[in-house]
């Protein structure tokens, strides 16, 4: 499935990134959809094979991802002054049990990256934690900006897998 995934990439992701661009006037945002658009594909139980048009459905997940954001913005606009009182009112410090279980989370997640090959790991933390772009990123580590999206994919798969992982 990722020489398959490797050649939609190249295929539709400057269409797609275009589109999304056109949406979100952000084109940080828009790259981040787009890959957000492939992990989701990728991820599909059915798996690659079951889909006839993998075009079509691309553009079908980013067009709900973009429906989804669209729809969380609004929420946060309108509900803006309320959590803002609400932060007035509940009380900020997470229960023992929330704490213990955010430790071991974390610690799960310090052992996913620390078994990540090195560029991933890197390109990860760049964009996630740092906010760098896919460009910037792949300037830093002396790769494609294709090298940088299929480094994240691939970290975010193994952090996902070992998060889900029972404790």
């Amino acid at each position: 499935m990722s020489a398959d995934l490797d050649t939609l990439f190249r295929e539709h992701s400057v269409e797609l990134r275009r589109f999304a661009y056109r949406e979100l006037r952000d084109s940080d945002r828009a790259a981040d959809l787009v890959q957000d658009t492939f992990l989701r594909y990728a991820s599909q139980p059915t798996g690659s094979a079951a889909i006839a048009q993998p075009r079509f459905f691309l553009w079908r997940i980013l067009r709900n991802l973009l429906i989804d954001l669209r729809r969380l913005e609004r929420r946060r606009g309108a509900h803006l002054a309320l959590e803002e009182f609400a932060d007035y009112l509940a009380d900020p410090t997470p229960t023992i049990d929330r704490q213990l279980e955010s430790r071991q989370q974390l610690a799960r997640l310090r052992t996913a990256l620390a078994d990540l090959p090195e560029n991933c790991r890197r390109a990860l933390l760049l964009n996630r934690l740092d906010g760098l772009s896919h460009a910037e990123i792949a300037a830093q580590l002396s790769v494609s900006t294709s090298m940088v999206t299929k480094y994240i994919i691939q970290a975010l798969r193994h952090c996902a897998r070992r998060l889900q992982q029972p404790r």
